[in-house]
């Protein structure tokens, strides 16, 4: 079981930023495709971003030109960065770690919660109008 802490998030105000850290200690991130979900109360779990082991990067219609999800190997590190934030961008935000090494990008970026099988416990991101 890999264990993945993410920190950063919190309450802004409308048109804020906030930016979303993951870590994942001892962990080779480096063969997974990595992504943010999010969750909110009644609602389904959504995928947000997710980027591959190379790099390249998919987002949900709602986050694209405002989000952004970047990585770093070498540090087991995943970040999401959130500008011009919105009300409907609250959630519970939650690092994942893809269950297979290797996927491709073009199943990576289908972002399904269910090819994702490390978890961590989230982090509240509020925004208020």
């Amino acid at each position: 079981q890999v264990e993945l802490v993410e920190s950063g998030g919190g309450s802004v105000q409308a048109g804020g930023s906030l930016r979303l850290s993951c870590a994942a200690p001892g962990y080779t991130t480096s063969r997974y495709c990595m992504g943010w979900f999010r969750q909110a109360p009644g609602k389904e779990r959504e995928g947000v971003a997710v980027i591959s082991r190379d790099g390249k990067t998919s987002y949900t219609e709602s986050v694209k030109g405002r989000f952004t999800v970047s990585r770093d190997n070498a540090a087991n590190t995943l970040w999401l960065q959130m500008n011009s934030l919105k009300p409907e961008d609250s959630s519970m935000y939650y690092c994942a770690a893809d269950s297979s090494p290797w996927r491709p990008f073009q199943l990576c970026q289908r972002m399904a919660a269910a090819d994702f099988g490390d978890w961590g416990r989230g982090t509240q991101v509020t925004v208020s109008s």
